[in-house]
Protein backbone atom coordinates (compact mmCIF):
# COMPACT_ATOMS: atom_id res chain seq x y z
CA UNK A 1 0.00 0.00 0.00
CA UNK A 2 3.06 2.23 0.94
CA UNK A 3 6.32 2.46 -1.02
CA UNK A 4 8.43 0.96 2.13
CA UNK A 5 5.06 -0.72 3.90
CA UNK A 6 2.57 -3.49 2.08
CA UNK A 7 0.03 -4.96 3.83
CA UNK A 8 -0.89 -8.75 2.60
CA UNK A 9 -4.03 -10.86 3.96
CA UNK A 10 -4.26 -14.29 3.37
CA UNK A 11 -6.35 -16.48 5.15
CA UNK A 12 -7.50 -13.51 7.50
CA UNK A 13 -4.08 -12.94 8.71
CA UNK A 14 -2.70 -9.90 7.66
CA UNK A 15 0.87 -9.01 7.61
CA UNK A 16 2.35 -5.58 7.34
CA UNK A 17 5.91 -5.69 5.95
CA UNK A 18 8.36 -3.34 6.11
CA UNK A 19 11.09 -3.09 3.02
CA UNK A 20 13.08 -0.22 3.12
CA UNK A 21 16.84 -1.62 2.15
CA UNK A 22 18.97 -2.02 3.54
CA UNK A 23 18.31 -2.05 6.91
CA UNK A 24 14.52 -1.18 7.73
CA UNK A 25 15.40 2.49 8.98
CA UNK A 26 12.01 3.70 10.40
CA UNK A 27 12.69 7.00 8.46
CA UNK A 28 9.22 9.89 8.67
CA UNK A 29 7.50 7.77 5.51
CA UNK A 30 7.81 4.29 6.80
CA UNK A 31 6.33 6.26 10.42
CA UNK A 32 3.40 7.45 8.03
CA UNK A 33 3.00 4.53 6.09
CA UNK A 34 2.95 1.98 9.37
CA UNK A 35 0.02 4.45 10.90
CA UNK A 36 -1.83 3.81 8.00
CA UNK A 37 -0.78 0.11 7.69
CA UNK A 38 -1.66 -0.09 11.17
CA UNK A 39 -5.27 1.48 10.82
CA UNK A 40 -6.05 -0.27 8.05
CA UNK A 41 -5.87 -3.64 9.66
CA UNK A 42 -7.71 -2.68 13.12
CA UNK A 43 -10.38 -1.85 11.00
CA UNK A 44 -10.98 -4.87 8.40
CA UNK A 45 -13.71 -7.14 9.88
CA UNK A 46 -11.65 -10.20 7.95
CA UNK A 47 -8.62 -9.79 9.72
CA UNK A 48 -8.43 -11.95 12.79
CA UNK A 49 -4.76 -12.15 13.27
CA UNK A 50 -1.95 -9.75 12.36
CA UNK A 51 2.00 -10.21 11.72
CA UNK A 52 4.44 -7.44 11.81
CA UNK A 53 7.76 -8.78 9.36
CA UNK A 54 10.58 -6.73 8.24
CA UNK A 55 11.74 -9.84 5.81
CA UNK A 56 14.27 -12.86 5.99
CA UNK A 57 17.51 -10.41 7.02
CA UNK A 58 16.31 -8.14 9.31
CA UNK A 59 13.04 -6.68 11.33
CA UNK A 60 14.34 -2.49 12.17
CA UNK A 61 17.66 -1.47 12.48
CA UNK A 62 15.94 1.36 14.41
CA UNK A 63 14.48 5.07 13.37
CA UNK A 64 16.78 6.66 10.87
CA UNK A 65 19.17 8.90 12.45
CA UNK A 66 20.54 10.15 9.85
CA UNK A 67 17.07 12.10 9.50
CA UNK A 68 17.18 12.95 13.00
CA UNK A 69 20.73 13.91 12.92
CA UNK A 70 20.47 17.93 12.34
CA UNK A 71 16.68 18.09 14.03
CA UNK A 72 16.53 21.11 16.43
CA UNK A 73 14.72 20.61 19.92
CA UNK A 74 12.02 22.25 18.63
CA UNK A 75 11.79 19.88 15.21
CA UNK A 76 12.17 16.58 17.49
CA UNK A 77 9.76 18.10 19.89
CA UNK A 78 7.21 18.09 17.28
CA UNK A 79 8.11 15.23 15.17
CA UNK A 80 8.12 12.87 18.40
CA UNK A 81 4.49 13.21 18.64
CA UNK A 82 3.82 11.87 15.41
CA UNK A 83 6.47 9.15 16.11
CA UNK A 84 4.81 8.20 19.53
CA UNK A 85 1.25 8.22 17.48
CA UNK A 86 3.05 5.52 14.71
CA UNK A 87 3.89 3.24 17.37
CA UNK A 88 0.44 3.75 19.50
CA UNK A 89 -1.25 2.94 16.02
CA UNK A 90 0.27 -0.15 16.23
CA UNK A 91 0.01 -1.32 19.61
CA UNK A 92 -3.80 -0.03 19.47
CA UNK A 93 -4.46 -3.04 16.50
CA UNK A 94 -7.14 -4.69 17.92
CA UNK A 95 -6.50 -8.17 16.42
CA UNK A 96 -3.60 -10.31 18.38
CA UNK A 97 -0.02 -9.34 16.65
CA UNK A 98 2.75 -11.44 16.55
CA UNK A 99 6.60 -9.90 15.40
CA UNK A 100 8.51 -12.10 13.49
CA UNK A 101 12.00 -11.09 14.35
CA UNK A 102 14.83 -11.91 12.15
CA UNK A 103 18.20 -10.15 12.42
CA UNK A 104 18.15 -7.02 14.10
CA UNK A 105 15.70 -5.24 15.94
CA UNK A 106 16.88 -2.09 17.57
CA UNK A 107 16.15 0.78 18.77
CA UNK A 108 12.69 1.91 17.61
CA UNK A 109 12.92 -1.56 15.72
CA UNK A 110 12.73 -3.05 18.98
CA UNK A 111 10.18 -0.48 20.46
CA UNK A 112 7.89 -1.47 17.37
CA UNK A 113 8.55 -5.48 18.12
CA UNK A 114 7.42 -3.94 21.87
CA UNK A 115 4.02 -2.89 20.09
CA UNK A 116 2.87 -6.59 19.02
CA UNK A 117 1.26 -8.83 21.39
CA UNK A 118 4.14 -11.47 21.07
CA UNK A 119 7.32 -11.91 19.50
CA UNK A 120 8.77 -14.99 17.92
CA UNK A 121 13.01 -14.38 17.45
CA UNK A 122 15.54 -16.19 15.10
CA UNK A 123 18.16 -17.67 16.67
CA UNK A 124 20.83 -14.74 15.65
CA UNK A 125 18.16 -12.30 16.44
CA UNK A 126 19.73 -9.16 18.28
CA UNK A 127 17.41 -6.99 19.97
CA UNK A 128 18.15 -3.55 22.06
CA UNK A 129 17.71 -0.41 22.43
CA UNK A 130 21.12 1.63 21.82
CA UNK A 131 19.93 5.08 21.70
CA UNK A 132 22.30 5.73 24.70
CA UNK A 133 25.60 5.38 22.79
CA UNK A 134 24.34 8.42 20.72
CA UNK A 135 23.29 10.08 23.91
CA UNK A 136 19.81 9.48 23.78
CA UNK A 137 17.30 7.69 25.54
CA UNK A 138 14.29 6.13 23.51
CA UNK A 139 11.93 7.98 22.20
CA UNK A 140 8.91 5.64 20.84
CA UNK A 141 7.50 4.22 24.02
CA UNK A 142 11.36 2.22 25.16
CA UNK A 143 10.89 3.16 28.42
CA UNK A 144 7.53 2.76 29.21
CA UNK A 145 6.59 -0.78 26.84
CA UNK A 146 10.13 -2.31 27.97
CA UNK A 147 10.09 -2.18 31.52
CA UNK A 148 6.01 -3.49 31.68
CA UNK A 149 7.41 -6.15 29.34
CA UNK A 150 11.00 -7.33 31.35
CA UNK A 151 10.75 -5.25 34.88
CA UNK A 152 12.54 -1.97 35.46
CA UNK A 153 15.66 -3.39 36.34
CA UNK A 154 16.19 -6.01 33.45
CA UNK A 155 15.12 -2.39 30.91
CA UNK A 156 17.21 -0.17 32.82
CA UNK A 157 20.54 -2.26 31.71
CA UNK A 158 19.17 -2.49 28.52
CA UNK A 159 18.56 1.41 28.12
CA UNK A 160 22.34 2.38 30.37
CA UNK A 161 24.32 -0.30 28.39
CA UNK A 162 22.61 -0.01 24.49
CA UNK A 163 23.90 -3.60 24.10
CA UNK A 164 22.58 -5.70 21.88
CA UNK A 165 20.36 -9.33 23.41
CA UNK A 166 21.28 -12.04 21.71
CA UNK A 167 17.87 -14.62 21.29
CA UNK A 168 18.94 -16.97 23.71
CA UNK A 169 18.84 -13.87 26.74
CA UNK A 170 15.67 -12.41 24.81
CA UNK A 171 13.65 -15.42 25.20
CA UNK A 172 15.28 -15.71 29.11
CA UNK A 173 14.14 -12.28 30.43
CA UNK A 174 10.77 -12.93 28.42
CA UNK A 175 11.93 -10.03 25.54
CA UNK A 176 11.13 -12.61 23.02
CA UNK A 177 8.28 -15.49 23.44
CA UNK A 178 9.40 -18.13 21.38
CA UNK A 179 13.10 -18.73 19.37
CA UNK A 180 13.49 -20.66 16.00
CA UNK A 181 15.82 -21.07 13.27
CA UNK A 182 16.15 -18.36 11.53
CA UNK A 183 14.43 -19.94 8.16
CA UNK A 184 11.83 -20.32 10.10
CA UNK A 185 10.77 -17.26 12.00
CA UNK A 186 8.06 -15.95 9.42
CA UNK A 187 6.60 -19.45 9.24
CA UNK A 188 6.11 -20.00 13.42
CA UNK A 189 4.82 -16.50 13.81
CA UNK A 190 1.70 -17.34 10.79
CA UNK A 191 1.65 -20.42 12.23
CA UNK A 192 0.86 -18.75 15.71
CA UNK A 193 -1.31 -16.43 13.85
CA UNK A 194 -3.76 -19.14 12.84
CA UNK A 195 -4.25 -20.60 16.10
CA UNK A 196 -6.55 -17.34 16.49
CA UNK A 197 -8.25 -17.43 12.68
CA UNK A 198 -12.17 -18.96 13.42
CA UNK A 199 -11.87 -18.11 17.36
CA UNK A 200 -14.20 -15.42 18.89
CA UNK A 201 -13.05 -11.86 17.53
CA UNK A 202 -14.76 -9.36 19.56
CA UNK A 203 -13.73 -11.66 22.77
CA UNK A 204 -10.08 -11.33 21.71
CA UNK A 205 -10.24 -7.86 20.78
CA UNK A 206 -12.24 -7.09 24.18
CA UNK A 207 -9.32 -9.53 26.41
CA UNK A 208 -7.09 -7.60 24.42
CA UNK A 209 -8.42 -3.95 25.52
CA UNK A 210 -8.81 -5.48 29.11
CA UNK A 211 -5.42 -6.48 29.64
CA UNK A 212 -3.15 -3.43 28.00
CA UNK A 213 -5.63 -0.82 29.54
CA UNK A 214 -5.96 -2.43 33.01
CA UNK A 215 -2.05 -2.77 33.49
CA UNK A 216 -1.61 1.02 33.54
CA UNK A 217 -4.20 1.78 36.26
CA UNK A 218 -4.84 0.40 40.11
CA UNK A 219 -6.48 -3.11 40.63
CA UNK A 220 -9.75 -1.68 41.12
CA UNK A 221 -10.00 0.42 37.95
CA UNK A 222 -8.15 -2.89 36.38
CA UNK A 223 -11.45 -5.13 37.64
CA UNK A 224 -13.56 -2.41 36.43
CA UNK A 225 -12.06 -2.33 33.02
CA UNK A 226 -12.79 -6.40 32.78
CA UNK A 227 -15.91 -6.54 34.60
CA UNK A 228 -17.31 -4.33 31.43
CA UNK A 229 -15.42 -5.76 29.06
CA UNK A 230 -17.22 -8.98 30.42
CA UNK A 231 -20.60 -7.77 30.59
CA UNK A 232 -20.71 -6.70 27.83
CA UNK A 233 -19.87 -9.80 25.46
CA UNK A 234 -23.39 -10.95 26.27
CA UNK A 235 -24.54 -8.96 23.87
CA UNK A 236 -22.77 -10.76 21.29
CA UNK A 237 -23.65 -13.88 19.01
CA UNK A 238 -20.31 -15.70 19.78
CA UNK A 239 -20.85 -15.76 23.63
CA UNK A 240 -24.42 -17.19 23.18
CA UNK A 241 -22.84 -19.83 20.30
CA UNK A 242 -19.71 -20.59 22.48
CA UNK A 243 -22.30 -21.16 26.14
CA UNK A 244 -24.63 -23.24 23.62
CA UNK A 245 -22.07 -25.58 22.43
CA UNK A 246 -20.77 -25.69 25.90
CA UNK A 247 -23.93 -26.62 27.18
CA UNK A 248 -24.31 -29.49 24.06
CA UNK A 249 -20.76 -30.91 23.88
CA UNK A 250 -20.18 -29.04 20.65
CA UNK A 251 -17.67 -26.85 18.82
CA UNK A 252 -18.52 -23.87 18.97
CA UNK A 253 -18.78 -21.48 15.50
CA UNK A 254 -17.99 -18.12 16.09
CA UNK A 255 -19.18 -15.44 13.49
CA UNK A 256 -17.29 -12.54 15.31
CA UNK A 257 -20.31 -10.97 16.00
Amino acid sequence: MGEYVSVEVADQIATIRLDRPKMNALSSQVQQELTEAARLVDADPEVQAVILYGGEKVFAAGVDVKEMADMSYADMSAHSRTLQACFAAVAAIGQPVIAAVTGYALGGGCELALCADFRVAGESARLGQPEIQLGLIPGAGGTQRLPRLVGPARAKDLIFTGRHVPAPEALAMGLVDRVVPDEQVYTAALEWAATFVGGPAVALRAAKQAVDRGVEVDLESGLEIERLQFSGLFATDDARAGMRAFAEKTKPKFTGR
